[in-house]
């Protein structure tokens, strides 16, 4: 059955990877980006199944109007991917305040507001499928990414509320969490001035391992989107999917020591309990 998907930051990474797997099985794609014409080659090769459209996650208003005009156009969307996004690089003290706020209204705002906009029309139709593009840096943190992070807990939170509100409606979600994988992610990082200061911390570390190329890859982009799509095609999606042994391993490890720490703080945190119930 051809079905219909909508995908933000389609351009480039895994949104262009999705496009071009969805595209070559016969799928409908509507693709985003904030380049007009950066989409040419697929509006070219595929004119009667490829939408390409302009539009920038920053700009709240653009968002729903797009989502509006999808669906107007299109009538049902059954999967909507909010995947467009990117990295701010620097440890916290040396990033400058206006990238942070650009960081935060792409990767986070801009991805709520898609999937608020997207919402009304999945309920009309009797259901679909949201899938956001998160990271292990979801679930784990790295140095010299803290921002990037901060967006990433933030949208799994966000998401992970929103499937229990519109699950009664037939819409599930799926939070993809890839590792590090073989994608131009690392060219459009946005990096901010080094300091002497961090220079032998961990986030000097890193700093140094992004780039000597030291920070290893391990993630293949096509299997990871050939892993997302399987997972959106599901009857009974999981919501978190790990994708690739980096971040497999990761979150697993976080997880345990996170679970480690909270059972050995169980006696203190009932003791904050009333005691007049």
């Amino acid at each position: 059955m051809t079905r219909t998907w909508l995908i933000t930051g389609a351009s480039s990474g895994l949104g262009k990877e999705m496009t071009a797997q969805l595209l070559g099985r016969g799928d409908r794609v509507i693709g985003t980006s904030r380049r007009p014409g950066a989409l040419s080659a697929f509006s070219e090769q595929y004119a009667d199944r490829f939408d390409e459209v302009a539009l920038d996650l920053t700009n709240q208003t653009g968002i729903r109007s797009t989502v509006d005009r999808a669906f107007d156009r299109h009538g049902r969307i059954d999967v909507i991917v909010s995947n467009a996004g990117y990295g701010l690089f620097g440890a916290a003290e040396e990033l400058d305040a206006a990238e942070i706020d650009r960081q935060i209204a792409t990767n986070l705002t801009g991805s709520i507001h898609l999937i608020r906009a997207a919402l009304p029309h999945l309920r009309a139709q009797g259901g679909g499928r949201i899938v956001q593009v998160s990271s292990e840096g979801g679930q784990i943190a790295y140095p010299s990414f803290s921002l990037y992070h901060a967006t990433k807990w933030g949208i799994e939170g966000f998401v992970e509320t929103v499937a229990q509100e519109v699950a009664p409606f037939g819409i599930s979600c799926i939070l993809a969490e890839p590792g590090p994988t073989g994608t131009n992610f690392g060219a459009n990082l946005v990096v901010a001035d080094a300091t002497d200061t961090y220079a032998n911390t961990p986030a000097g570390a890193v700093r140094r391992a992004i780039t000597d190329g030291s920070f290893v890859l391990k993630g293949d982009a096509a299997r990871t989107v050939s892993a997302i799509i399987n997972a959106a095609d599901s009857a009974t999606p999981p919501l978190r999917l790990a994708l690739g042994s980096t971040a497999y391993e990761a979150i697993s490890g976080a997880l345990r020591t996170r679970l480690a720490a909270l059972e050995a703080q169980r006696n203190v945190a009932l003791s904050a309990d009333r005691t007049d119930l």
